[in-house]
């Protein structure tokens, strides 16, 4: 399935005109847009479960949520869409957003529970050789450049601020980015470039899962 040129131009519109009114009078037209572009991420999830445990999409609002923003403009102007694996057993999430200048997919942990964050900063203190390996291997160098996310300025709560894995350790987002430009989202082989670049997350989600389900002796902590 090939994303079409009309997907964008909805978003362009909507960008140039991010109010009710302009809204309401050409909903009907943006909807449809809204519509193929869900179903673009219907037909990735079916790939997705090919080859990942994945048990539900979910598209994103195009409404924003103005309460606590100094943006008060009520649309997004991007589609996106993230894609959940099967919980406990596997961890991490994948994300897609579609907009014209800034389309990009996602992959990791945005917002990890607080028992999960501090089980990922034990691991590291403990042992930081696995994860440097996979992190500062050629391909996921190549595909994903570095790893991503917000991190503390200092050690957290209870760690040594000198420790040789600190990098890490601060870290309290665990992401990776890939960015695309127009002509390649709307190229006929996109949806199969961003499926094998989901492929390439998985020795990642792995590591990262097994570290989540278990304790630091390695005990499962699920049934």
């Amino acid at each position: 399935m090939q994303l079409q040129k009309e997907v964008f131009e909805a978003l362009r519109e909507l960008k140039a005109n991010n109010n009710r009114d302009w809204f309401e009078t050409h909903k009907k037209e943006f909807k449809k847009e809204e519509k193929n572009a869900k179903n673009f991420f219907e037909v990735l999830l079916d790939l997705l479960k090919t080859h990942d445990e994945v048990d539900k999409m979910k598209m994103f609002r195009i409404y924003r949520d103005v309460r606590f923003s100094k943006d008060k403009t009520p649309y997004k102007t991007h589609f996106s869409a993230s894609f959940h694996r099967v919980k406990p057993r596997l961890r991490g999430g994948y994300y897609l957003q579609i907009e014209p200048g800034n389309s990009f997919l996602a992959c990791g942990f945005w917002a990890p529970e607080k028992a999960d964050l501090l089980r990922i900063r034990k691991e590291f203190e403990l042992d930081d050789s696995e994860i440097r390996a996979l992190i500062n291997s050629k391909d996921f160098k190549d595909t994903f450049g570095m790893l991503k996310g917000d991190e503390l300025k200092t050690a957290p709560k209870g760690f040594d601020k000198d420790h040789p894995a600190i990098d890490l350790i601060r870290k309290k987002q665990f992401i990776v980015i890939k960015e695309f430009n127009d002509k390649e989202v709307l190229s006929q082989g996109f949806m199969n470039e961003v499926n094998e670049v989901f492929k390439k997350i998985r020795p990642y989600f792995d590591y990262m899962s097994e570290i989540l389900t278990t304790d630091l002796n390695g005990v499962s902590l699920i049934d």
